[in-house]
């Protein structure tokens, strides 16, 4: 056998420039600290598995000592010598005896985890190797069949993969640990103006109700075409990158002190359709003229001053159709690695894509997909959802949990479930003939008082009460405002 063979205490070794980078040493010492103390393997199994280990041997040994602990039987070198016995790489180490001298010259179980770490990181070293091998492979055969742009796609793909393995730092926490973590979260609501335990979405009823957008919760915006759901989440984005601070938060972290770096999938609208609406809000010109180019001068002169300001807004969109569900995960961590995340609003659930056939458990596959990123990035996650047509058939229009398309899942995922509902949208539809006076001025009267108003009806919430919070939407600027009226609060609120 090559230089793997020999046991080597000093961990000098020979490599070619051929030869992957590994430590046989560190695998050596970690097998050899299993061997001689059983509980050792707790320490170390959430780190690494038998194929982190460069030689192979070493991977069967860690491999049978696993399975063994984990049914709290003796892992030795005497109990592996049974199951070994017709191994013949161990055969040619020195077959049991090579078990007994990994026992015998096993130095301290103190370091076990960073043996397990060095193993782990020598082993992705070697990943990375081959997978770029693998990519330089594909690129120098040019076949019809396979595009460079869709190579690039297939290597994002396996370093994102890559890069996710490993992660198993979270598991059972002290309830100590878990009530720190809650004062804290008090604590620092109760210091920040407002009084928001989450980040503020500039919408002032609305994060009297919601406390703010928080950390790891999934909240739904849902809402029939023209209700104004997208305008909603881009007025939310735009607030909330508009204020971004940066400095050092109360825990000693650096991040966001106020507003937030905010990540927008817009998988119905280009890029530009969506920079042009929060440019509209932003100038306050009309959609429509900015659309058209029919600007005046003083309106250009604003628009372009408008854009300007926005050019150093954190917010970054990514407007590529039918995503699936594990990319769309991988580049919100990559957004967040390189420029940070604070916010992620998904526009819309329907159109991302997952790996069912089945609709029902393709939508419960995207909602649980988009819950565990909002937890395991650590941030509030905004998915837009379609309603079902039966809201129309009804005389209340005013939306409900049961209208949710495919609601089961995505009810039962969310910390937050909001309907956009702007009743003004259907009444206007209901004018009269001019013939009928009487109807006409009953009708006028109803559209003065709904004019320019709008609701988000909260009909689930986890941490807080349920309501309705009213706004005022500009449809030239596709804007929602803050409703200042003296009986809003007096809405009815729920638990």
């Amino acid at each position: 056998m090559n230089e793997i063979a020999a046991f080597n205490p000093t961990g000098a070794e020979i490599q070619s420039p051929d030869t992957m980078p590994h430590s046989i040493e560190a695998e050596q010492q970690l097998l050899g600290a299993i061997l001689t103390n059983n509980d050792v393997y707790d320490r170390v199994a959430s780190i690494i598995s038998e194929k982190h280990f460069y030689d192979p041997v070493h991977a069967r040994i860690f491999e049978i000592a696993a399975a063994r602990i984990a049914k709290n039987n003796l892992a030795s070198p005497v109990t592996l010598k049974a199951f070994m016995e017709d191994d013949e790489g161990l055969k040619e180490l020195g077959g049991a005896a090579y078990l007994a001298r990994l026992a015998g010259a096993a130095v301290s179980s103190f370091a076990v985890r960073d043996y397990a770490q060095m193993i782990y990181d020598l082993a992705i070293r070697r990943e990375l190797i081959a997978l770029g091998r693998e990519i330089a492979d594909k690129a120098a055969r040019v076949e019809v069949a396979s595009e460079p742009k869709d190579q690039i796609v297939q290597a994002e793909q396996s370093l994102y993969k890559l890069a996710e393995q490993g992660k198993s730092d979270s598991g059972f926490v002290s309830f100590l640990k878990a009530v720190t973590g809650a004062v804290n979260v008090a604590n620092a609501a109760y210091q920040r103006e407002g009084k928001l335990s989450g980040i503020s979405t500039g919408l002032v009823d609305l994060d009297a109700k919601l406390g703010g957008l928080n950390p790891s919760d999934l909240l739904i915006l849902a809402g029939r075409p023209s209700m104004g759901k997208t305008s909603l989440a881009t007025n939310i984005a735009y607030n909330i990158a508009k204020a971004y601070k940066k400095g050092i938060r109360p825990d000693g972290t650096e991040g966001a002190i106020q507003g937030g770096v905010v990540g927008f999938y817009s998988l119905e609208m280009s890029s530009e359709q969506l920079a042009a609406r929060i440019l509209s809000e932003a100038s306050e010109i009309s959609s429509h003229k900015i659309r058209q180019g029919d600007m005046e001068e003083d309106e250009f002169r604003r628009f372009v001053e408008a854009a300007k300001k926005l050019e150093s807004c954190p917010l970054y969109i990514d407007d590529t159709p039918a995503l699936p569900i594990a990319q769309l995960a991988a580049r919100a961590r990559r957004l967040k690695r390189t420029h940070g995340l604070d916010v992620l609003i998904v526009d819309y659930l329907q159109l991302v894509r997952g790996m069912s056939d089945n609709r029902v458990q393709e939508i419960g596959e995207i909602s649980m997909g988009l819950k565990a990123i909002a937890k395991e990035l650590n941030i509030p996650v905004v998915a837009l959802s379609q309603l079902s047509r039966t809201v129309e058939s009804r005389d209340d229009k005013r939306p409900q949990l049961s209208d949710l398309r495919e609601s089961g899942s995505i009810e039962q995922d969310a910390d937050a479930v909001m309907f956009v509902f702007r009743e003004e949208y259907y009444v206007e539809r209901e004018k009269p003939s001019d013939d009928n006076l009487e109807a006409m001025a009953v009708w006028q009267d109803k559209m003065s008082r709904l004019h320019g108003k709008a609701e988000v009806i909260i009909g689930k919430q986890r941490h807080g009460p349920i309501g309705t919070v009213e706004l005022s939407f500009e449809s030239q600027f596709t804007r929602f405002g803050n409703l200042a009226k003296a009986w809003q609060n007096n809405a009815v609120e729920e638990y």
